[in-house]
Formats: C-alpha cells, structure tokens, sequence
C-alpha cells in the first residue's frame, strides 16, 4: 500500500474505446496485494480530477474498514444516450484490468444491469479469481440483498454522532438526496424514532414538521425524484436552491452531488452535524467552516462505507458464503455497522482532543493496525 503521504495514485488508465468511443478513466490509487476495486460513475461532467479524488477516498474507507485491498474508481463522460453501446465498449476496453484485479463496479449513474453488460462484455465473473476460492454464488444474489447497507452504515454514523453529543429524543433530520442511500438513511432513522423533516432532490426542498418516509417513498422513482403532484397535502415544497440549508435541523444528511456543502452556502448551515452520505458531499472549505463554528462533519470515507465494504468483503472471500441469505445478508450488515461505529467514535475523540482535521490521525492508526 502507498503511503499517506503519496499525492499520485498507482496508475491512471486514460479510456478512448476498443471497438468504439468511449472518453473516461479507471484510477487505481492504490494496490494492495495486487487488488483493488471501486465503482464507476457516469456523467456528463465527469473529470479525472474528480475520478482521483473518488479513488483515493476509496483507499481511505477501506483502509479505515480494515479490508486488505487497494482503492479505484472508474469515470465515463456521458449523459447516457446510447447506454448499452457505452457500457459493451467500456467492457472491452477495461478487459484486461477486470481480469488483472481491479474490480470495478456501480456508482452514481451506472445501474446493475449496466454492469451487468460490461461484465459479459469482458468475460469477467468475480466468482473466479485465480489463487483463491470461488465464490458460491454469482454476484447479483450475493449483492442485490446488501443495496441498502451504504444507507445503513450512514444511519449508524449519524446515531453514534448524535449520542456521542449527547442529543437525547427524537431529531430533527434534513436529507439532501433521495437516491437509494437517502431513501435507505430516511427508513433507518426514522424506525429508530427521529424526524425526516425535510428532504430535497434535484428538484428542490420538501418539508414538514414530520414527513411520513413511507408516503414519500411511494411517490419518488429510481432515481430520487419526488412527485410534487402526489405529495400529502401538510408538505411545503420550496424550489429554492439549497433551500435545505436554511431548514432548523439538529442533522444533515448529504446523500446527493459532489460539492454540495461548499465554501459560499456553507454559512446557510443550521444543522450543528452533518453525515456525507454520498462521495465528496463538502468541499474542504465548507469542512473547515463547519469546524470554525463549532459543528461537527462525519466525512464520506468513516460514514459511506457500506457498499464499498460489501463489495470488497466479497472480492477478498471475508464474508462467510455459507450461511443462510438472510443470516449473510445481517452478517454484513453487523460487520459495516460496527467498523462505521468504531470509527465514529475515534475520529469525534480526536476532534475533541485536538485542533484541525481528525481524519488523517484516525487514518494513521488504521494504517498501523493493518501492518
């Protein structure tokens, strides 16, 4: 593994297309063990500036997870026109890194059956990897149980946050993003007695003094629109941008865009905590504006976790196969929960003991417990 210190991943592998265009990138920020793995993500403004910084957030979760696999992440420029061509071009053109140990997998705008196509496309099956035992199971009914196990993770982060402050009684929760995660956190906290009330997507902010997450739920697609048309008639709606920000709160969950929380709006901030829910959620600036004003920040690395681990529990053959689905399914779901729990707790500890950022301390203990 490179050191903490290293500012330059392994290797950057410039996508242009095998048997078609295709513009993007694959980052291996770091190997460990000749392993690493992380999702791809496709929009239209994605950049190689931006893939680095998700790899390297990758290398830190799992070093904080305590998983002994190195950190990647993969970015494919497009809106999504002519989806299937795009993901059987990329499949052939990231080929041999599939078969050499980097596992590549979902993130924001790739689906399962996206990767489902570039998969087939490479003749990749994670089930088989040479030097060690092939996985029972073929990777959707090992996977597709866990999809809410990021939104778990995420609830834990936050529930540790708050005890740790020792909040007592029911929040008051805003979720900026209601993808799968921010649908997943909502259901979480919500069955552990807090508040939803407020929930924004593309589209703006809805509020109440308590949103029924069930209700809302019904009436939000795939990817986290929120019917206006079907909303229970106590609910404000606000098209203001970044209107979540001005809503009275005692946590933020940011489960939606890059950059969110950034240095312009971050003073707009009401909540006294923020969990990232989602990848790069904060710009450093409106981290350290945060800490200046004396809130606290779980970042993306300690809070979203959970699908990366479960993943890369799967890949390095941790998780115990041979239990029952439902037994497996809780075996992850326990095993995230306690190593986002730990973390939590030890990097609010470091925050209380000293001044400045308390990831790169909490990271080098890891790092030493991995060695």
């Amino acid at each position: 593994m490179s050191s903490p210190e290293s500012a330059e991943p392994a290797f950057v592998v410039t996508l242009n297309g095998s048997g078609g265009p295709l513009r993007g990138w694959v980052v291996v920020d770091t190997l460990v063990d000749g392993l690493a793995m992380g999702g791809v993500r496709m929009t239209g403004n994605v950049t190689e500036q931006e893939v680095r910084g998700l790899a390297h957030g990758m290398t830190e979760k799992f070093v904080l997870a305590g998983l002994r696999i190195g950190g990647a992440k993969g970015g494919i420029v497009s809106t999504g026109q002519h989806r299937e061509q795009t993901f059987r071009t990329f499949g052939r053109t990231v080929k041999p890194l599939l078969h050499g140990g980097i596992h590549l997998g979902i993130d924001l705008g790739v689906t399962p059956a996206d990767r489902a196509v570039f998969f087939a496309e490479a003749g990749y099956d994670p089930r088989r990897r040479a030097g060690v035992a092939d996985m029972p199971m073929d990777w959707r009914t090992y996977y597709e149980p866990l999809v809410d196990c990021t939104g778990h993770g995420v609830g834990v982060a936050a529930v540790t946050a708050l005890r740790a402050a020792q909040h007592r009684g029911a929040s008051r929760v805003v979720i900026q993003g209601f993808g799968t995660v921010g649908r997943a956190v909502a259901r979480f906290l919500e069955d552990r007695g807090h508040h939803i009330v407020a929930v924004a997507d593309v589209h703006g902010t809805v509020k109440a003094d308590r949103l029924p997450v069930a209700d809302l739920i019904a009436v939000t697609d795939d990817l986290g629109h929120i019917d206006r048309s079907r909303l229970p008639q106590h609910v404000t709606v606000s098209a203001e941008p970044d209107g979540w920000l001005d809503v009275d709160a005692d946590l933020l969950v940011l489960a939606a865009n890059k950059d969110a929380l950034h240095a312009d709006n971050a003073p707009r901030l009401r909540a006294p905590l923020v969990v990232e829910g989602g990848n790069l959620c904060s710009t450093t600036e409106a981290r350290q504006k945060v800490a200046a004003a004396g809130g606290s920040l779980i970042p993306d690395v300690v809070a979203n976790v959970g699908g990366a681990a479960a993943a890369a529990l799967a890949v390095t053959r941790t998780v115990p196969f041979e239990l029952p689905a439902e037994e497996r399914k809780r075996w992850v779901f326990d095993w995230v929960a306690d190593r986002v729990r730990r973390n939590t707790t030890d990097l609010l500890e470091i925050a209380a003991a000293t001044a400045g950022d308390p990831l790169p301390e909490l990271l080098a203990v890891r790092r030493q417990e991995l060695r």
